[in-house]
């Protein structure tokens, strides 16, 4: 987990804005210095290099050795023997191979004292490859170093020149310690003024996105709704592209909050008119079923058309009935009536629940698993969760052929008590499992089901589930279907 975190901390494409700004603009300062302090490093390197190659060459042509190649004085000479030669530079070395094998040197240490060379250095002067023009980097070891060394002939005799490569050397090292100490001085500078300067350009886009995610927070699917937040005036210039976003941003919001209040008001409108034509059909609805038992129950001479006509006009009133009543209780539930919030025994619930279906359908096999020995209680109307259970259960005997075993579960978990309707019928399509809860839904293609089903019961179960602040959902399957109800225990 650890290594995730550390992985999604450095993948660039999390990073903000503000941060991608101040490092990418950081990486190509440091590049900028790195590839001008390598430029100024070998240029100065060159330089220097370049300048003690002249010296050498400018020694060997005119240094004291030079000036006597059949007799060049001892290198050991006192000040007085060099007369008025000039003193040789720190670090400067002759060399002088006689044709008779003898060998005169001097090597002119940064004491200024003057010493001779050791054989094995002599023998690395012998064994490199020196011309008069072009001096080349020959270490003699010893203490003494790399030098740059040239060399000529003449009448026989061999004359090398050098100049030690140790005070360039020293000067490129500072040189590089300089670069380095101010290009690393002048980054953090970089870096520490950048992050400030984008941090405060970036802060007007840091209001703008504070506004999105307090919009983002507010709910918007249902009920009235208001979008108060705006971008600041100052923070909507159309010149600036933050101000562009600002201004098309509260724009939006207009339109959307133009857009949900029609919305709003369609649905208002809708809820009303169902609610009120519920209402009004109601009498028409109670007279004419009335009518049609009144007509039934005298006994009157009827033909077997008639009295088919009348049994049909009363079965379907009290469907239209039924219908009506579901249409309004849902109505109110929409429009946010509040129910009844009493103390409710879910246990007893259960029994009744479980009685009354097989009192009403005794084809079916219904079971009652009690998982609590206490009683389950929660805060509700206990009408309207009876009515919950009992939809669930006449849902289950209206889909399912006779036979089939249906199990109530009451059980506990957590904070929240729940209710599980299960058989071990044809299960559903997954075609109508989608839309299962919608309003006049139809499971036609798996499940049989009588013509006095409404359609509204699972509907009319989820919202008196919602009032009560639960969940329902189904699980379904060949062989096992299960609507599951979570409510808050009391």
């Amino acid at each position: 987990m650890t290594a995730s975190v550390r992985t999604r901390r450095f993948d660039p494409r999390g990073w903000t804005l503000r941060r991608t700004l101040v490092i990418g603009t950081g990486l190509l300062v440091a590049l900028t210095l790195v590839v001008t302090g390598l430029a100024t490093s070998l240029a100065l390197r060159t330089f220097v290099y370049d300048r003690l190659d002249a010296q050498v060459v400018e020694s060997l042509q005119f240094g004291r050795l030079n000036s006597g190649m059949g007799g060049a004085p001892s290198p050991t000479s006192s000040t007085e023997d060099r007369g008025d030669r000039p003193a040789p530079r720190i670090g400067s070395l002759f060399v002088l191979f006689r044709d008779d094998d003898t060998v005169v040197s001097s090597y002119t240490g940064d004491d200024g004292e003057e010493r001779s060379l050791d054989a094995d250095q002599l023998d690395a002067i012998r064994g490199a490859d020196l011309s008069a023009r072009t001096p080349v980097t020959v270490d003699l070891g010893g203490g003494i170093g790399e030098f740059r060394l040239a060399a000529r002939e003449q009448n026989g005799e061999k004359v090398v020149a050098g100049m030690s490569v140790e005070e360039v050397t020293a000067t490129t090292s500072a040189l590089t310690v300089i670069l380095v100490s101010v290009a690393g001085t002048a980054l953090a500078l970089v870096l520490i003024g950048l992050s400030l300067f984008v941090r405060r350009s970036l802060r007007p886009l840091e209001r703008v996105a504070v506004v999105a995610d307090r919009v983002a927070a507010r709910p918007l699917a249902i009920g009235d709704v208001e979008i108060p937040e705006r971008v600041p005036e100052p923070d909507t210039d159309p010149t600036t592209e933050v101000g562009r976003v600002g201004h098309s941003l509260n724009v939006l919001l207009a339109h959307i909050e133009a857009a949900l209040s029609s919305r709003q008001h369609s649905e208002d409108q809708l809820r009303r008119f169902i609610a009120d034509a519920s209402h009004e059909l109601r009498t028409p609805l109670a007279s004419i079923r009335g009518y049609a038992q009144l007509s039934l129950g005298e006994n009157a001479p009827m033909t077997p058309t008639q009295e088919r006509a009348f049994d049909r006009i009363a079965s379907e009133s009290t469907r239209m009935a039924d219908l009506v009543e579901d249409l309004l209780l849902l109505a109110r539930l929409d429009a946010g009536q509040q129910l009844r919030r009493d103390s409710v025994d879910l246990t007893m619930l259960a029994i009744d629940a479980v009685s009354d279906a097989h009192a009403t359908d005794p084809a079916h096999t219904w079971l009652l698993d009690l998982r609590e020995h206490d009683a389950v209680e929660v805060a509700g109307d206990d009408n309207r969760l009876r009515q919950v259970v009992a939809n669930l259960t006449r849902n289950a005997r209206t889909h399912t052929p006779p036979g089939t075993t249906v199990t109530l579960t009451l059980r506990r978990e957590g904070d929240s008590a729940v209710i599980e309707v299960a058989d071990d019928g044809p299960g559903i399509a997954p075609e109508i499992r989608e839309r299962l809860f919608e309003r006049f839904a139809r499971a036609d293609v798996s499940r049989n089901r009588d013509a006095g089903s409404t359609g509204l019961g699972l509907s009319i179960a989820q919202a008196i589930v919602s009032a009560h602040d639960g969940t329902i959902d189904v699980q379904s399957e060949p062989g096992r279907t299960a609507f599951t109800v979570r409510l808050p225990v009391a």
